[in-house]
């Protein structure tokens, strides 16, 4: 239960953010990925947040429509869709994560310790079961190169 009352607050104010744009979680979801990975496909997209195509499709056209994303065919194969944010969704997407950012930031604070590095490690053990969570380490990784 308490996970869930936590998961809550962390998502409520970015939610009420977003609803002044017309755009829900999903949308936030694939926001903060691409600007994790500038330029990441489609495909990689997928994986990462573990939906089908089907499901993604919408979220992809609607933050398109509305001037969030940019989709650019990739060099190296026509038929990749590589994704970025445009100047709009970038600030978008700056201003949610600093939301969630900051409400970490106090409540580490506050708590004093190590909770931090606690909360770090269940994160952690929690994600490591989740083929997206690979997905998006080995992208990660690979996008700081470039």
């Amino acid at each position: 239960m308490l996970f869930y009352f936590a998961y809550r607050t962390f998502t409520e104010k970015p939610d009420k953010m977003i609803e002044k744009y017309g755009i829900q979680r999903v949308h936030h979801r694939v926001l903060f990925f691409i600007a994790r990975i500038p330029g990441i496909t489609v495909n990689d997209l997928l994986s990462i947040i573990e939906v089908s195509k089907q499901a993604l499709n919408a979220p992809l056209r609607q933050l398109y429509e509305k001037g969030l994303i940019t989709m650019v065919q990739a060099d190296y194969d026509k038929r990749y869709k590589q994704l970025y944010l445009t100047e709009k969704g970038k600030l978008l997407e700056s201003e949610l994560s600093h939301v969630q950012r900051e409400q970490m930031k106090t409540i580490f604070s506050d708590l004093g310790g190590n909770h931090q590095g606690a909360w770090t490690d269940v994160m952690k053990t929690l994600s490591k079961v989740r083929p997206g969570q690979k997905n998006f380490q080995a992208l990660f990784k690979e996008g700081r190169k470039r």
